[in-house]
């Protein structure tokens, strides 16, 4: 399949997602004319009812068996019509199936392989409306709308015929309402309306964005009190979408009224030629078609509708498979064509210089650094430093804008996606589990692991007490049935599963920031234990948790202020001693104002 929709129709796109199912597509197409086609016979069998009741002449018992055999008839082709209908969805909604699972698929699969910072610039509800809201609508489309659209464009074959049939003059009246809803119908659903529709996706999609990052916020906004209006992006996406919604609802006002009072004024054609043509006498047979036709024209009302609002869900899948496609098109890092291997677990930093996208100044500008194998180095500095960053290239979160990060005398960009992932453990500081199990959990870091090599990771990373606390223990689903971990309990899980990892170069960004007081030395004792012969980069804002490492980098606006051990730079009586002493006399504070 092609990343791009570009230049291919709606359905050429989602043919190509719904691959060999793609002729239970075709199929439901055919079922559903065939069920629209037979839908008319029961009109057939009304029309020779009628004309037995009319030439009874009040003996009604000389035409009862025809009538119970028309009415049998009736009955059974309309029950026919039903059953192939149903067949028809059943194929419909197979191969919808399956497109909508292979775009989600192959959505995520594309996001698994974008850079870190992607969500955050997009914002994780609209990516999440994207792929689960914009597959589910080509979903509904394909198993409902398509077949029933064949089926409305099967029916006025149908009922043209049929019109034709009876009364030709009859028959041309009873276009004129069609032919006139359908002109106003073709003025709604133009380029405008689909203009209209795209701005009505993209403001309810800011809206369900910010609707997210709101209720993210609501422990902020019950603590102080505060209401939605403190939120002035999500009330100004809710203000847009309603000055939004007015202007097109009234905008479309007067042609929705002028379209329903056209399709749905269909008898008054036929009642005017009724009193025309019955004006010197009424004719039996011009009487059973008058009566056949007021019966039968209101399917074309009907018909109008469904036309108009499959045009309506049209556009919505176009607009749908452009977002999806919005995904597609923005591009992973590049993979090398000629993946090289680190030599060994050495980092260094050559000239490194990076911006975020937007951003009107460097996060990282011309950082020089080296951390030999086996070395434990430490990133510290005021809060947006970079350190963070930094860290983060190391993994190749992102590209550099220039110079170059180099693991094992080999630049990030050189080692294929797979190896440096084995290579490079990341924790984060704010370390996010999945609704699986504690096993599930830590077992991502390595899947082959066994349950013991998992349980020792875990036992390493004190969470010894987390098991214990629970009935199943390392089977114990998270978040499910009241089961939620402290966050010093959660980052105890991520320390675990990165343990299990055992890759030789550790990322630790603030990894011990949610450690409870009584347990943080235990768990640095486990990291003594996982550093031993690995390179470790650790951002640390507890800086008490650095004085052992072999070398300090002092960050500060994306540059290297001071660099040495603990010693060295507190001799230099410069940015990290004055950041130490801040750090003692924070941790000596208590309420009251004295000082320990």
């Amino acid at each position: 399949m092609q990343s791009k929709t570009k230049g291919k129709g709606n359905l050429s796109v989602l043919m190509d997602y719904a691959g060999r199912r793609r002729v239970l597509t075709y199929l439901s197409w055919v079922l559903s004319a065939v069920s629209a086609l037979t839908a008319l016979v029961p009109f057939i069998f009304v029309w020779l009812i009628v004309r037995e009741v009319i030439q009874a002449d009040g003996n009604f018992a000389a035409v009862q068996d025809s009538l119970s055999v028309y009415g049998w008839w009736a009955v059974g082709s309309a029950l026919i019509s039903m059953l192939v209908y149903f067949a028809a969805l059943m194929c419909s909604h197979v191969a919808a199936f399956r497109v909508a699972g292979n775009m989600r698929k192959k959505a995520m699969r594309h996001i698994g392989t974008l850079p870190v910072g992607f969500m955050n610039s997009l914002g994780s509800g609209r990516v999440r409306r994207i792929v689960n809201e914009s597959s589910g609508a080509t979903e509904t489309y394909l198993a409902h709308q398509l077949p029933d659209m064949v089926g409305a464009f099967a029916t006025p074959v149908g009922m043209i015929v049929l019109l034709f049939v009876f009364d030709w003059r009859l028959g041309l009246l009873s276009l004129i309402p069609t032919v006139l809803g359908f002109i106003i119908m073709s003025k709604m659903t133009g380029k405008d309306m689909a203009r209209k529709m795209k701005e009505y996706q993209s403001a309810l999609e800011n809206m369900n964005n910010e609707a997210v990052e709101y209720v993210r916020g609501v422990p902020v906004v019950k603590t102080f009190g505060q209401t939605v209006f403190s939120f002035k992006r999500f009330k100004g996406s809710i203000d847009s979408y309603h000055t939004w919604v007015i202007a097109y609802t009234k905008s479309l006002m007067w042609p929705m009224v002028a379209f329903m009072t056209a399709i749905n004024c269909v008898f008054v054609p036929l009642i005017v030629a009724g009193l025309c043509f019955t004006a010197g006498g009424v004719d039996g047979t011009f009487l059973l078609n008058l009566i056949f036709y007021i019966i039968f024209t209101p399917i074309i009302s009907v018909t109008l509708m469904k036309v108009m609002f499959m045009s309506e869900n049209n556009m919505i899948v176009s607009d749908a498979l452009q977002r999806i496609d919005g995904i597609l098109a923005i591009k992973p890092l590049p993979e090398p064509s000629a993946p090289q291997k680190p030599k060994d677990n050495s980092v260094a930093f050559e000239d490194v210089t990076f911006a975020y996208e937007g951003a009107d100044r460097n996060a990282i500008d011309g950082i020089s650094l080296n951390v030999k194998t086996g070395e434990t180095v430490a990133l510290v500095g005021p809060s947006g430093g970079g350190k963070t960053t930094a860290a983060g290239l190391v993994a190749r979160f992102w590209d550099t804008a220039s110079g170059a990060v180099k693991v094992g005398g080999v630049n990030v960009r050189d080692i294929d996606r797979q190896t440096l992932n084995d290579t490079v453990a990341y924790v984060f500081q704010d370390s996010k589990l999945l609704k699986t199990s504690i096993l599930e959990n830590v077992r991502m870091g390595r899947p082959s692991a066994t349950r013991e090599e998992v349980l020792t990771a875990l036992h390493n990373a004190q969470c010894d007490d987390i098991l214990a606390k629970f009935p199943q223990g390392v089977d114990t689903v998270i978040g499910s049935k009241g089961v939620y971990l402290s966050g010093g309990e959660q980052q105890r899980i991520a320390i675990a599963r990165v343990m299990l990892k055992n890759a030789p170069v550790l990322v630790l960004d603030e990894a011990t920031a949610f450690a409870d007081p009584e347990n943080e030395a235990a768990v640095q004792r486990a990291f003594e234990r996982l550093a031993e012969g690995r390179t470790v980069i650790m951002i640390a804002h507890r800086l008490t948790t650095v004085q052992n490492a072999d070398n300090i980098y002092v960050l500060k606006d994306g540059k290297v202020a001071e660099s040495g051990t603990h010693a060295q730079l507190m001799k230099q009586n410069g940015l990290y001693h004055n950041m130490y002493d801040e750090y003692r006399t924070s941790i000596a504070w208590k309420v009251g104002g004295a000082k320990c």
